[in-house]
């Protein structure tokens, strides 16, 4: 038996390790507990960081090959892959070691294994090579294990010509065609590292347009602009098939509604459907711990499971499935177990996809607002009038501010364009605070910026952008 500690976290992702260090902060005993060689989750391993770091390099290397020549700068770049690739693993290493440190500064004690809740108060850590296993005693636990790939029925993925986003940041060549299942975020980022290498990209979407749950004008525009660099859409269409041999796959397609099936070939296939919600083998069954019909951890609002004294934040738990929501959760959830008022918003929790041009949102969107019969205003400003985004080639996408059509107050801001994935942070400060659309419109925007482009969308709301 090891401890007694105040707080055990059972995963070392962004929620987990950010939970952990807080929980150490504010004066608590904590260990964490992690099935991984390396801390922070898929994030830092297999998903963020390393998707950033391609997405990065990749977009350097199409403007070199596409953009220098029109500023008056002749390159002729080469890929040479096998770097790129360390590169990723590079930027992937910083930042799991920066975690390992940040662990050892808050003094949290550390044990490799995977982490089993054997009762209230108590977690078992078994270690991967099958060695002994280590009890540990706790006032608390939190749950932030993360989610896994979800799976198509009856196709098999090798990590190698049927991938998950996992095998998508290792492939070891750049493919002849790439065909993505899934319009999301996760596809349409990875596609447009391989589309930018020189991959044909089509991506198969299930439902009538791309990125699901984001605003539907941003949807259309990004749709257009992805299009135009060479994608590929084949709408409200499924998967029902799937074929390998050594030359590559052969993949059936229908119609979502049913009719005529189609087959198409491609050297690669990037399953890319969404996550699940990672609680198997955690032993929440074995003590009571209630889970809901898509195997989330039900919480109340701090965060506690119906057992006493466990709790769960993330991905694990209802929500967006979002790295920077399951740290504000972490942190939380630290300070209501230190006995301070931990706190989420979940109406300003912004969303990013990290493409070229990027689109970002927080708050509502229109069809949000329709649906629930609230009157707004909408505010819209195109990147085309923006002098920064006019001298800098990069005047795709707009800005849409939508604000209650009574009081001002901003309801929600939906981007696409350039480096838009900054620009949101503007937007989710002034909402947190309450603020107005004219708020925004009042405050002194540098020029020349790409912000001046969210100011006059605010100005737009009343009708009066300066520049349109």
């Amino acid at each position: 038996m090891a401890g007694p500690y105040d707080l055990v976290v059972i995963g070392t992702g962004p929620g987990g390790y950010v939970c952990a260090i807080r929980a150490s902060q504010l004066g608590l005993k904590v260990a964490v507990v992690e099935k991984r060689a390396t801390h922070g989750g898929t994030c830092l391993n297999v998903g963020c960081i390393p998707s950033k770091a391609l997405l990065h390099a990749s977009e350097l290397f199409e403007e070199a090959g596409h953009g220098f020549a029109d500023m008056g700068i002749g390159v002729a770049p080469q890929l040479d892959l096998e770097k790129m690739l360390a590169f990723k693993a590079e930027g992937v290493k910083g930042n799991v070691d920066g975690v390992a440190f940040l662990m050892k500064k808050n003094k949290i004690d550390t044990y490799h294994g995977t982490g089993t809740i054997a009762a209230a108060g108590k977690v078992q850590v078994t270690p991967e090579n099958g060695g002994e296993i280590t009890e540990l005693e706790t006032k608390a636990i939190v749950v932030a294990t993360g989610s896994d790939i979800a799976r198509l029925p009856g196709i098999d993925i090798d990590e190698k010509q049927v991938v998950s986003s996992t095998g998508a940041l290792e492939l070891e060549e750049v493919p002849k065609k790439m065909l993505i299942v899934g319009a999301g975020v996760i596809g349409l980022e990875l596609g447009s590292v391989w589309r930018r290498l020189g991959a044909e990209v089509h991506v198969v979407e299930f439902l009538d347009r791309i990125i699901p749950g984001m605003d539907l004008d941003v949807a259309k525009q990004f749709q257009k602009i992805l299009t135009k660099q060479g994608m590929t859409f084949q709408l409200g269409s499924k998967v029902t098939g799937l074929k390998q041999d050594a030359s590559g796959c052969t993949v059936t397609i229908e119609p979502a509604n049913g009719g005529e099936a189609q087959e198409m070939a491609a050297d690669v296939v990037l399953v890319a459907i969404g996550r699940i919600p990672f609680t198997e083998g955690l032993g929440l069954e074995d003590t009571g711990v209630a889970i809901d019909n898509r195997r989330r951890i039900v919480v109340d609002e701090h965060f506690q499971t119906n057992v006493p004294g466990i709790y769960a934040i993330g991905d694990v738990i209802a929500g967006p499935m979002l790295a920077h929501k399951a740290e504000d959760e972490g942190v939380a959830v630290a300070e209501i177990l230190a006995g301070q008022s931990g706190h989420v918003n979940y109406d300003v929790i912004p969303n990013v996809i990290y493409t070229a041009p990027e689109v970002a949102s927080v708050g509502k969107t229109e069809e949000e607002l329709k649906e629930a019969g609230i009157a707004y205003k909408t505010g819209k400003f195109p990147f085309m009038a923006n002098g920064r985004a006019k001298v800098n080639r990069t005047t795709d996408g707009f800005v849409k501010v939508l604000a209650d059509a009574k009081t001002d107050r901003i309801l929600g801001v939906h981007m696409v364009g350039p480096h838009v994935g900054e620009l949101i942070a503007e937007a989710a400060v002034i909402m947190e605070f309450g603020g107005s659309a004219e708020d925004l419109a009042r405050t002194c925007h540098a020029h020349p910026t790409l912000t001046e482009a969210v100011k006059e969308a605010a100005l737009a709301v009343d009708k009066r952008p300066i520049h349109m």
